[in-house]
Parts: structure tokens; C-alpha cells; sequence
């Protein structure tokens, strides 16, 4: 049975469903399919509110919410960013502090060499600018060349992102972790992409600000997610599903595991929740 033929009268045991986007909501085509987007219009029909939270900041995130008909609250850069997306406008911002950054970098780099760099600069409009030897993602996500590495933090950021030309995101990201200590926090969200944050920030910092603002508790919350910086969100919400395809590290602090992005693991969770309700 879909969402749909469960009715728009079913009740839905949850008031906030949080969702990660890539590898999560997003199949690989950077599509979300049609069944997805039916369990969402129904848990909504049925009075709970669904918030995406990505480690995207904005304008890497803006046209998906755009595509969706979106107008809620966003949390975006890892929790950085609570967006309107109704309204196109920033609510909160946190800024990464770019002399601890440099300091952290030299850190990290005085443990495995040389990093190739990325920033992903604050606002609205912000750039992400990418240095030497930085292996950018293939796709239609914006981000502009840099040698200058002045250039690169002449603006306000909200992350900087590492790689390593040896070492794995596993690896790096512990040995990172390691090397700055409490100086800034590090994450990993993805296949080549480990980012440096302001300390104390995570998914779970954002969505509390955007839950507050919509009046819902973490035990109101079922969150989705995949990588290991899905984690704090799962900490703060009352049920992390974590999808078929997450890394072990999220698996091993969920609550229930569902199928893969690519085959409708948000919509598996909601049909069934609705169907119980």
C-alpha cells in the first residue's frame, strides 16, 4: 500500500520528519522519486512537518528545495545555515573563525603533509572555491578554481574541506580529529569530503534551531541520514533511521536500518508509520 491509499486522514506519530539529502532523499541522479515525495505529501497531510538537513550549504541546496515546491525551514552547511526557502533568506549563520582554520590546517598538515583545499564561503551566494590538487565531485554544483590561497580565505566561510592524496576519508578524518584537538570540529560527510567546522557545530546544533522555531521537540523527531555526520542529528532526534547504503559508523548508532536511497528507504519508514497510525 503507498502513502497515497493510506489517505490523508491517517495519523503519523512523529511532528518533524529530518531528512539528510545526498545518499538519503536524493537518489544518484540527484532526483527524489515519486514515492518519496507521496510519503512526504502524506506525513505533511497528516500534520507533521518534514525539514531537510544537509551538510549543503545554501546555494548548493537551493535549487533542489526549489524543484520540490519547498518553502520551509532548511538546515544547510552541516548546520550552519537555517534557511527560508519560502522566503529565499537566511535566519541563522555561523561563521568558521579563518585563523583557527589556518591554525587547525597546520596542525593536520604537520601529521600527513601537504592537504589539497576547498571553502565553501558564507551567504546566500557564496562560492566554493577549490585549490590545487582538490578533486572536485563531478555534476551540476558550482564551484570556482583558486591557486591563491589568500584569495581563498579573504571572505567569511562556513567550512573548509581536506583531502589527502593517499590517505582515505576514514583515515584522514581520525587523523584529523586527532591533531586539532578541541581547535575545531571535524566531519565527515561523504566520499571525498571531509570538512572542518567551528567547534560545537553539527547537524544537530542546526535542526534544534529550526525545531525550536517550529515549536517541536526532539521527541517529536524521526530523522534520515547516511554518513557519520548524520550522527549528532540521530543523538538529538528520538528515532535515526539510518539507509541501506549509510556508512557502518551511522548503522551502529541507529535505531532502525531501511533500504537504500535508490530504492525508496524514507517512503518504506513513512508508509509503514502511517499505515500503524
Amino acid at each position: 500500500m503507498t502513502a497515497a491509499s493510506a489517505g490523508t486522514e491517517a495519523s503519523f506519530p512523529y511532528k518533524l520528519v529530518a531528512t539528510d539529502l545526498d545518499g538519503t532523499l536524493l537518489r544518484g541522479d540527484s532526483t527524489v522519486s515519486p514515492r518519496t515525495r507521496e510519503a512526504l505529501a502524506a506525513v505533511t497531510a497528516a500534520g507533521a512537518a518534514h525539514i531537510i538537513v544537509t551538510g549543503r550549504a545554501v546555494p548548493w541546496t537551493r535549487h533542489i528545495l526549489d524543484d520540490l515546491g519547498y518553502d520551509g525551514l532548511a538546515v544547510c552547511g552541516q548546520g550552519a545555515q537555517v534557511y527560508h526557502a519560502g522566503e529565499h533568506r537566511l535566519l541563522t549563520s555561523v561563521t568558521l573563525d579563518r585563523q583557527l582554520a589556518g591554525a587547525a590546517l597546520a596542525k593536520i598538515e604537520a601529521e600527513v603533509g601537504p592537504l589539497a583545499l576547498a571553502v565553501s564561503q558564507d551567504g546566500l551566494d557564496g562560492e566554493v572555491l577549490f585549490g590545487p590538487g582538490y578533486r572536485v565531485h563531478e555534476g551540476p554544483l558550482a564551484s570556482v578554481p583558486e591557486d591563491d590561497p589568500v584569495k581563498m580565505f579573504a571572505a567569511p566561510l562556513n567550512k573548509v574541506y581536506i583531502q589527502h592524496p593517499e590517505l582515505d576519508d576514514d583515515e584522514l578524518t581520525r587523523i584529523a580529529r586527532a591533531a586539532v584537538g578541541d581547535m575545531v570540529a571535524v566531519v565527515m560527510a561523504g566520499a571525498g569530503v571531509v570538512e572542518i567546522l567551528p567547534l560545537g557545530l553539527s547537524k544537530a546544533t542546526g535542526l534544534s534551531l529550526a525545531a525550536r522555531r517550529l515549536g517541536v521537540k526532539a521527541a517529536d523527531t524521526i530523522a534520515f541520514g547516511d554518513m557519520p555526520n548524520d550522527i549528532p542529528m540521530f543523538g538529538w532526534a528520538r528515532h535515526g533511521v539510518a539507509m541501506a547504503n549509510a556508512h557502518e559508523e551511522l548503522k551502529a548508532v541507529a535505531d532502525e536500518v531501511t533500504a537504500s536511497n535508490e530504492d525508496d528507504g524514507i517512503a518504506v519508514v513513512l508508509e509503514k508509520l502511517l499505515l500503524q497510525g
